[in-house]
């Protein structure tokens, strides 16, 4: 009976290997190149140690914490420490999404589109697609680990020796499972693809929030986090390996539960039932726009409410980062003074422009909507009515820019209300709101490329989350690495003003919002000519 179960998951394995042909390599070589290319840059960077030294006392301010986590090996902050610390919990969150998309993918969204029932209707077991989703994307990320592991060894840098390789690797990996077995069981739970990775990502965005505050506050509460354990691993200084067990060791639990519930529930349907909706639609909801707003209502919900606790988490450590610059001599001459602005002013932007770029994703969410709705054969039945592409693909712009910018807003409200409460003297909500909103333009740049891609290329939209990604990457990390200028300035982010330091000019501005406007014009040209998908 149990083998009967797991009939012909071989198969399906192979299935989804191939499937996922291009995709996987391409996440498994852009993950472990780029932490192979940026540690091998590190020795180049800071040759001596007292430069190295430098960056340990930058990297002591609670900001820094909450964003990479705590240090460790600061006394003797060597190459390979510097690297893990600043590199392991971004890749493990990189490495997250990347599980999520794809068992959710060959899960709760084929299972979706019909594509298991077609395949149930064959001689296989009823565990079997779970069961080759999971192993598929277990064997991924045992080959990312070692993949990362040696890339780093083969590096022949001082102090990163082999077993903190393979612990960093093994890090990354174990949290890519962990996330599988999440998104698995939410493949479960949930009724639909947009809530399986709509909670998924609530997981992964708690995880940091709750390891970000555990950090700064209560080292305790870091390990209530599986994003806590990895950071707990201390790659290439006391490399401990347990951290890794445990998250194996909650992963099983999670697959238990997950294959459990599998086997009781039927095909499409789910255990967090939505509610039955009203017999008639309001008149709000019979609008393009309105429906738009329905179908990513919890979304909207979610992510303003993550927006706002991530910026009070933020400014809840303005208050420690004041402290931290007055106290400390080093940071002094590393951070020289501006004259006119305190230090905490002077660090605003950095806090401006990862909250900007964290914003830009719940706005490339809502209007990437319009997207997956064609691709489910939705979009038909509302262009087979009384309503043009030109009203459909608006209602969703309209819904990603109102909603980005509402986000957006809770995110500076929350660092605002937050940094009050902490500071001596606080910053003026002006100046805070100012300092995000000169990043607003960048962000409609990116919106309005994902509405190009929709109207002229719809099967290039995952290019919208590579330069995303790419913008993070040159942004936050191109002076760190010593990146050229031209690489930074191909981000929409690297030309927006550095409020309240810099003075808002207005050419970077319009010009951004000017090609943001062209790129939708166009977009909606392509969409009103293009078919339909079917």
């Amino acid at each position: 009976m149990w083998k009967n179960l797991y009939n012909q998951t071989g198969v399906l394995a192979r299935l989804i290997i191939k499937r996922d042909r291009v995709r996987l390599p391409v996440w498994l070589l852009s993950i472990s190149l780029m932490n192979v290319i940026i540690a091998s840059s590190y020795t180049g960077l800071y040759q001596t140690e007292q430069e190295r030294q430098a960056i340990a006392e930058t990297m002591k301010n609670p900001a820094m914490i909450a964003m990479v986590g705590p240090g460790y090996g600061f006394d003797n902050y060597t190459s390979g420490a510097m690297f893990a610390h600043q590199m392991l919990l971004f890749t493990a969150i990189v490495v997250a999404i990347m599980s999520i998309l794809l068992v959710t993918r060959h899960t709760r969204a084929d299972e979706e589109e019909g594509r298991i029932e077609l395949i149930r209707s064959l001689p296989v077991g009823k565990l079997s697609n779970i069961t080759s989703s999971v192993l598929v994307m277990v064997g991924a990320n045992v080959l990312l680990a070692l993949i990362t592991g040696l890339g780093l060894y083969a590096l022949q840098i001082e102090s990163m020796d082999l077993q903190g390789s393979l612990l960093y690797g093994a890090a990354i990996g174990a949290t890519g499972i962990f996330f599988t077995s999440v998104t698995g069981l939410f493949a479960q739970l949930s009724e639909n693809s947009r809530g399986t990775i709509g909670l998924s990502f609530a997981v992964l965005g708690g995880a940091y929030l709750v390891r970000a505050v555990g950090d700064v506050s209560n080292e305790t509460l870091s390990w209530f986090s599986p994003l806590g354990w990895v950071v707990g691993t201390q790659a290439y200084v006391t490399n401990y390996w347990w951290p890794v067990i445990l998250t194996i060791g909650a992963a099983i639990a999670l697959l238990v539960i997950t294959f459990y519930l599998n086997t009781i529930r039927d095909l499409g349907a789910g255990f967090l039932q939505s509610r039955p909706g009203k017999k008639h639609a309001s008149r709000f909801l019979q609008s393009p726009f309105g429906l738009a707003v329905r179908l990513q209502r919890t979304g909207i919900v979610a992510w303003a409410i993550g927006m706002f606790i991530l910026g009070a988490s933020y400014g809840s450590v303005l208050g420690d980062l004041e402290y931290f610059f007055d106290s400390n001599e080093m940071m002094a001459e590393f951070l020289a003074p501006v004259e006119g602005f305190s230090l905490v002013e002077q660090f605003l932007p950095m806090l401006m422009l990862v909250i900007s770029i964290i914003c830009t994703v719940p706005a490339l969410l809502f209007v990437l909507k319009l997207k997956s709705e064609e691709k489910k054969n939705m979009t038909e039945h509302l262009l087979a009515r009384a309503v043009s592409r030109t009203k459909l693909m608006g209602s969703y712009l309209m819904v990603s820019i109102i909603f980005g910018a509402v986000v957006f807003v809770l995110a500076i409200v929350g660092l605002w209300s937050a940094a009050v409460s902490v500071m001596e003297e606080a910053i003026l909500f002006t100046s805070i709101v100012k300092a995000g909103m000169v990043y607003f333009p960048a962000m409609f740049l990116l919106i309005g490329l994902a509405v190009f891609l929709i109207g002229s290329f719809p099967k290039l939209t995952s290019l919208t989350w590579l330069y995303l990604g790419y913008s993070f990457f040159v942004v936050y990390l191109g002076g760190l690495l010593q990146l050229p200028t031209w690489m930074e300035k191909i981000s929409p982010f690297a030309h927006v003003p550095q409020f309240p330091v810099e003075e808002v000019t207005v050419l970077p501005i319009i010009s951004l919002i000017g090609i943001a406007g062209v790129l939708v014009v166009i977009g909606f040209m392509g969409y009103n000519k293009r078919d339909i998908e079917g």
